[in-house]
C-alpha cells in the first residue's frame, strides 16, 4: 500500500501539477489576447465631417436632396410644394398656350380656316371664330399665357435656388455649437509684468476653454 501511494506521488502528482499549470498558462495567454484585441479596437467609431459643400451639390442636383443630407426631413415637403405650384402653373399655361396658338393660326390664314373649327380646338375659344374681329383678342389671350409661362419658369428657379441656399445654410449651421454653456464675467487683475489694476474679461463658448481679455 505504501509503494502504491510512494508511486502516485513521485509519478502522479509531477503530472498533474504541469498539467494544472498548462491550463493556468492558457488561461494568462488568452487574457493577455482578449486585452490585446480590446485595446486594438477604437474606443470611438469614426464619424465623418459634415460638409456644407456636398449639402450644396446635391441640392442643386435634386430639390430636396440636401435637406435629407442635413437630416431636415420635415422640409422636403415644403420644398417640393414650393417647387411644384410653379411648374403645375407652367404645364397649365403651357397647354393653353398651345390651344390659343393654334387657334390664332387657324384665324390669321388667308382665307381663315375655319372649316370644322369645333372638331379642332377647345370649346372655350369657339366665341372667337364667332366673330371674325375677335383675332386681336385671341392674340393678347395668347400673350397672356406666354408671359405667365415666363413668370412660372422664373418662380421654379427661384424656389430651386431658395433650396440650395437652404441646404448650405443649414450644411453650415449643423456644426455651429448652440450648448448652454456660455458664460460671460468681469473681474478686477493685476497686469501681467506690471503694479497696474486692470479689468478681465472671460469668454467661455460651447467646449472651447474660456477666453481671456485684459484691458487698463
Amino acid at each position: 500500500m505504501m509503494r502504491v501511494l510512494i508511486f502516485i506521488l513521485v509519478f502522479l502528482l509531477p503530472a498533474l501539477l504541469v498539467r494544472a499549470q498548462i491550463n493556468d498558462s492558457l488561461r494568462v495567454d488568452t487574457a493577455i489576447s482578449k486585452k490585446k484585441v480590446s485595446t486594438s479596437l477604437p474606443d470611438t467609431v469614426f464619424k465623418p465631417k459634415h460638409s456644407p459643400r456636398k449639402a450644396t451639390i446635391r441640392s442643386a442636383i435634386l430639390p430636396g436632396w440636401g435637406q435629407v443630407y442635413n437630416k431636415k426631413y420635415w422640409k422636403v415637403p415644403i420644398v417640393y410644394t414650393a417647387i411644384g405650384i410653379p411648374v403645375g402653373t407652367f404645364l397649365y399655361n403651357k397647354k393653353w398656350y398651345n390651344r390659343t396658338r393654334d387657334a390664332a393660326k387657324m384665324l390669321s390664314a388667308d382665307p381663315p380656316d375655319t372649316n370644322n373649327y369645333k372638331q379642332r380646338v377647345n370649346e372655350k375659344l369657339w366665341i372667337f371664330f364667332d366673330n371674325p374681329n375677335a383675332l386681336p383678342s385671341l392674340l393678347n389671350y395668347r400673350n397672356e399665357f406666354r408671359r405667365n409661362m415666363d413668370y412660372s419658369l422664373l418662380f421654379v428657379l427661384l424656389m430651386w435656388g431658395l433650396n440650395v441656399v437652404d441646404a448650405t445654410v443649414d450644411g453650415h449651421l449643423k456644426e455651429f455649437d448652440v450648448s448652454d454653456n456660455l458664460s460671460f464675467h468681469v473681474k478686477p487683475t493685476i497686469l501681467q509684468g506690471t503694479t497696474t489694476a486692470g479689468i478681465s474679461v472671460v469668454f467661455t463658448i460651447g467646449r472651447n476653454g474660456p477666453k481671456n481679455i485684459t484691458s487698463r
